[in-house]
């Protein structure tokens, strides 16, 4: 499970609320929750539209590779 789709489940919050929040697609927070697409490489204004939305931070958000 990706970090996004972490803390918006512990935010109790939908998609659909998300979207709504955030005004990022869904079908790209589809995609990056599904790791369709890596949210380490979306652009910084998407990262912190869903941040903002989620009341995170960034580096938080982002999928750390060891």
């Amino acid at each position: 499970m990706s970090n996004l789709q972490n803390i918006r489940k512990e935010k109790n919050l939908s998609q659909n609320q998300l979207i709504q929040l955030s005004g990022v697609s869904r079908s790209l927070i589809t995609k990056y929750e599904s790791g369709e697409r890596n949210i380490n490489k979306a652009s910084a204004i998407t990262v912190y539209k869903l941040a903002k939305a989620l009341n995170c931070t960034m580096e938080e958000l982002i999928e750390l590779e060891y």
